[in-house]
């Protein structure tokens, strides 16, 4: 039997993600936002447990990073739908992050694997969702190394992308030790 995903809890961490994105997204300021999140990045992978306390920042730090396949949005949005949290195995097929952020995502998976469920459903509705802003283009320009080895840009995504080699690129995250 499937966990119930806690939708009140996502929003809420939506709502508190969002308004931290928004006030980092200024284009008076273009390398703000980038510079928020390497810097939350390096420290959330020293210190996971910080999550405890400001679960939001993980949503922050996935945000525009990650990317969802067609197929993938339609089983998302019916996971949020029916409350649904995925299995393991149900969601790491739904979703791929960045190489660069594979230490961060294994790091958090083993400090909690349902709050890295959760931080991907608000990453999701971020991004698919009316309220929310556009990804910077700055952003994705100071980060040139961003472009992973498959070609994708997650700054700019036309959500049609070839995931032949999609099964490949999980089996990192099943080989860790958790």
């Amino acid at each position: 039997m499937s966990k119930p995903l806690n939708i009140s809890r996502i929003n809420e961490l939506k709502n508190n993600a969002y308004d931290n994105i928004d006030s980092y997204n200024d284009p008076d300021s273009p390398e703000a936002l980038a510079k928020f999140t390497d810097s939350m990045k390096a420290i959330l992978l020293a210190d996971p447990s910080m999550l405890a306390a400001v679960p939001e920042y993980l949503p922050v730090a996935l945000f525009n990073r990650v990317r969802f396949s067609d197929a993938a949005k339609t089983k998302w949005a019916t996971w949020i739908d029916t409350a649904t949290l995925p299995s393991w195995d149900e969601f790491k097929v739904t979703i791929q992050f960045n190489n660069d952020d594979v230490p961060l995502v294994l790091a958090v998976r083993k400090y909690s694997e349902e709050l890295l469920i959760e931080s991907c459903a608000v990453v999701y509705l971020l991004n698919t969702q009316d309220n929310v802003v556009a990804p910077s283009k700055s952003f994705s320009a100071n980060e040139a190394s961003d472009t992973n080895d498959d070609g994708y840009d997650p700054y700019n995504d036309d959500g049609d992308y070839d995931d032949s080699d999609e099964e490949g690129y999980y089996d990192q995250y099943d080989d860790e030790e958790r």
